[in-house]
This record gives structure tokens, sequence and C-alpha cells, in this order.
């Protein structure tokens, strides 16, 4: 059975509510994951340490083959789709394993021109066109697994 588990750390609030409502009209569970310090909304959660990677080392090893994963942590991305299961950024990205290495690798380029002190751009800010599009694309990913 196809569930929705949520990477509710750094998950905006409009996208978990999407993801609520989404999942009561296709009769699915969302599930969110984050650390005590997170204050989450959400009938099944999983409360975790807040240890790095703590939160991401329990959607791997809680996610199965048919689930999506909500999450913007390329690495994350990349461990679940290794699992089986769906992963889509918060934008409403679906992550596919063909670009993972490429991701990832773009990660660490960014990582390291932020450990030299180099400014590196973040995120937009978040638009209604940015939650109508996952909304799109988390219905489209449901409809290929439901």
């Amino acid at each position: 059975m196809t569930r929705i588990i949520v990477d509710a750390d750094a998950c905006p609030k409009t996208v978990l509510s999407i993801c609520q409502n989404t999942a009561a009209e296709y009769g699915i569970e969302v599930w969110t994951v984050a650390s005590f310090n997170h204050q989450v909304e959400s009938e099944n959660h999983i409360m975790v340490g807040n240890a790095p990677q703590e939160a991401d080392m329990r959607i791997v090893n809680f996610s199965t083959r048919g689930d999506i994963v909500v999450t913007q942590d390329w690495g994350l991305a990349s461990l679940v789709l290794a699992k089986g299961a769906a992963a889509i950024s918060p934008v409403g990205k679906i992550y596919n394993q063909e670009k993972m290495d490429f991701l990832l690798e773009e990660r660490e380029i960014k990582a390291k021109q932020r450990r030299a002190g180099e400014k590196v751009k973040g995120p937009h800010r978040r638009t209604k066109k940015d939650d109508e599009h996952f909304a799109r694309s988390l219905k489209n990913l449901l409809e290929k697994l439901t």
C-alpha cells in the first residue's frame, strides 16, 4: 500500500497540507518524520532525536517500494529511490535515479564552495505556483503508483 512519507524537518506547511488533502482523496496514509525540535501537525508522526541525519535514516529505514517520499534532500532521495520508493521535492520535482549522480555531484560542489567561504545561492521564495506544481506532480506520482 502506497504511503506518503514527509521529511518534515524542512517541509513547508503548505506542502504538508497538500500531502494530507491529496492522501485523503486517494485513501492513503501520510507519515511525517522530524526531530523533536520541530512542531509538526500530523496524525501519523515519527519523532526522532536531533542528531545529524537521524530523520533521514529513519525515513530510509521506514520507506518501502511504492511509497512516495517528500524531501528536498538529494542524498535522501537517492537512498529511497534505491529502495524502490518514489521521491519528490517540495516544489514538485520528481527525482529519478538517472539524474541522481549529477545532483549529488552538484551538492558536493556547493558544499565545497560553502566550506571555502563562498556564498552559494539558496532556494527562491516559495510561491503559490510552487504549491500548484507540487500538487500536480504528487497526483501524477500517485496515479502511476496506485
